[in-house]
């Protein structure tokens, strides 16, 4: 019995592409941007020497037309990002249609049959005995198959159709300044999106190069145009950051509060380049850039993969401590609940994203208030918003997760505002700001908790009022957290998200601390990659 699945070439095409030929490809175009930051820089220092020596008609009509090279020349830099865009996103589409078709090889080979060259499907007498069932069988491998296929030929169609508008608008027009009008500070994430598609692409174009840091703080503006923005923002941060280490490098020799800043300037430098050159490498998936700011300690948003065309996007609020010097630590973190997410379900598209756009405590006496998470949670809600109103096609499954202090900036925002979340995940969580999972106003039974068995969180929850005195002389942590005349067996902020009473479901954790829910061989990194896949 055979049956003829698709065009041959189809089917040989797709088994040995090469999805990260693709994304190498686009990080290529991508990395062309440092060169033409270099060619305008170049011109400019150029145009200076120039002026300081020649002065005259010709002058000026010199200095006019150096003027306009180096505008040209910046025009192209959003152009290099977006092809990037397109072939990163044609490599994250391949992927999973390659996923998807070893999935139904993998279930013909459980069944007896095989599947030749040409992607047709038969039954082989030599791999056993054909049955009745072969037929059904057969029909689902078949099925299997043209879905795959078709998934790469809608990925094929889509990747020609960006590039061939990527290619006219360089001949006809990159850029055409928009109307008048910008979406007011309170505007909402839909709101922002009813603007945003009211533009021409020439006319958005022109907002990604000359009003990057407004597109890329806006919420409701589609990811594509906000990483396209904040990557062309990345050389001016960095200058932010080293012309602040200058002026504290003018007292020699520094005093302590001088050196103190120094230490965090180097370690919001260090963050920012290590981050900087993950946006830039080839490997995959590729990441977007959402958000920077390096004042104060540093904030940052990344999303590994697209999370306007994703199936399932997962968005990781970090806890105590986290900043801009170790985004890229956070980052890796949320890339290994993705990277366990395409282990689980190869033929489905996931995103992650690293929200660290609050500031986050550092000290324990900032952690043991709840007003650095009330502060943050609106501007989670309106993240979560923004995924909502940008995403293309059906709605992705949105699961939001919190570590440590994270997880009361998540329940606070869920609380107190909604947050746009299909599920809720806590770990290492020192309480939620409720006292039971209904307060958080996600559907029923998708409030999910763990806390490993040797984390020091678990300090502030002693079984009985005489261990609670004798933490609070043993632990300062223990202390502070669970404060003066609490008997009860709660956290510092409502009850235990992993309790039984707080009417959650618990999911198990190796023994690895407070930091490591992440951990390759911890149950709890599949049991976080299985609710993001809804499984």
């Amino acid at each position: 019995m055979t049956t003829s699945t698709a065009p041959a070439v189809a089917y040989a095409q797709l088994w040995t592409a090469d999805p990260g030929s693709w994304r190498a490809a686009g990080a290529a175009w991508a990395g062309a941007t440092g060169l033409v930051d270099r060619r305008v820089g170049e011109l400019a220092d150029r145009a200076a020497a120039l002026g300081g020596g020649w002065s005259g008609a010709a002058a000026t009509a010199a200095d006019g037309r150096l003027t306009g090279l180096r505008a040209e020349l910046t025009a192209i830099a959003p152009a290099l990002i977006e092809a990037d865009q397109v072939l990163a996103e044609h490599a994250g589409r391949l992927a999973a249609a390659k996923g998807r078709l070893a999935a139904a090889v993998a279930v013909a080979d459980a069944s007896g049959l095989s599947i030749d060259r040409d992607g047709r499907v038969w039954a082989d007498p030599a791999r056993g005995r054909p049955s009745e069932r072969d037929g059904p069988a057969t029909a689902r491998v078949v099925a299997a198959l043209r879905d795959a296929l078709e998934l790469a030929g809608a990925a094929d169609r889509v990747a020609a159709f960006r590039l061939d508008a990527l290619s006219a608008a360089a001949g006809t027009g990159w850029a055409t300044p928009p109307p008048p009008g910008r979406p007011a500070r309170d505007a909402t994430p839909a709101q922002v999106r009813a603007w945003w598609a009211g533009l021409t692409p020439p006319e958005q174009r022109w907002l990604v190069a000359h009003e990057q840091a407004l597109v890329g703080r806006l919420d409701g503006v589609p990811v594509a145009a906000r990483d396209q923005a904040n990557r062309l923002l990345l050389g001016a941060r960095r200058a932010e950051l080293l012309a602040e280490r200058r002026r504290l490098l003018t007292r020699v020799p520094p005093g302590p509060i001088e050196s103190a800043r120094l230490h965090w300037v180097d370690g919001r430098l260090a963050g920012l380049d290590a981050l900087a050159e993950r946006l830039t490498g080839p490997g995959g998936p590729r990441a977007y850039l959402l958000g920077l700011d390096t004042a104060g300690e540093g904030r940052v948003v990344v999303a590994l993969g697209d999370p306007d065309h994703a199936d399932r996007v997962v968005t990781y609020v970090p806890g105590m401590t986290a900043g801009l010097d170790d985004a890229p630590g956070e980052l890796t973190r949320a890339g290994r609940v993705l990277d366990r997410c395409a282990v689980l379900a190869p033929g489905e598209r996931s995103a992650a994203v690293l929200w660290l756009d609050y500031d986050a405590p550092d000290f324990l006496h900032e952690a043991v208030s709840a007003g650095q998470a009330r502060d943050a949670a609106p501007g989670l809600h309106r993240f979560q918003e923004g995924l909502r109103a940008t995403h293309e096609g059906p709605p992705a499954r949105q699961t939001v997760l919190g570590h440590s202090y994270g997880s009361l900036v998540v329940g606070t925002a869920a609380r107190e505002h909604g947050l746009a979340a299909d599920a809720l995940v806590f770990v290492g969580s020192p309480g939620v700001g409720a006292a039971h999972a209904d307060e958080l106003r996600v559907p029923p039974g998708q409030v999910w908790a763990s806390t490993a068995p040797d984390d020091v969180i678990r300090l502030t929850r002693p079984p009985d009022e005489l261990a609670l005195r004798a933490l609070r002389g043993l632990s300062p942590l223990a202390a502070v957290l669970t404060g003066p005349g609490r008997g009860e067996p709660e956290l510092r902020f409502g009850a235990d998200p992993a309790g039984p009473a707080f009417g959650g479901r618990v999911f198990d954790s190796g023994r690895h601390g407070h930091t490591g829910y992440w951990e390759p061989d911890n149950p709890a990194l599949d049991g976080m990659a299985r609710i993001v896949l809804g499984r």
